[in-house]
């Protein structure tokens, strides 16, 4: 099977069960170089680290050909406070993920 956007996010989707999940592919168009968020209450309890190991479990076949994955793991309740922080700062500029890019000064990054 290729590694994709789609079958990383299927894997993701099958194993944490996210209430948000984006997995964009930053390699244009080779499929090795990926960044996610993944937002999911299997990560409740869990430092970031375990955080991570658990979703480089997941998609541990496919991290043997993919050249870059950066991921950002957050519990819903963190998720909830990052996007109302988010929406308290309009002027701050957001990516897709809706975490600040810093270019506004009042955030830091």
């Amino acid at each position: 099977m290729a590694i994709n956007k789609d079958s990383i996010e299927k894997k993701l989707r099958d194993e944490l069960e996210p209430t948000y999940l984006t997995v964009e592919d930053f390699s244009s168009g080779c499929g090795l170089k990926f960044d996610a968020v993944i937002v999911s209450k299997k990560f409740e309890g869990k430092q970031l680290l375990a955080r991570q190991r658990l979703v480089n479990e997941i998609i541990k076949n496919e991290m043997t050909e993919i050249h870059a994955f950066t991921q950002k793991t957050y519990t819903p309740d963190e998720w909830e406070k990052k996007q109302q922080k988010a929406m308290a700062n309009p002027e701050c500029e957001t990516q897709s993920t809706s975490a600040c890019t810093g270019n506004c000064g009042n955030c830091k990054k």
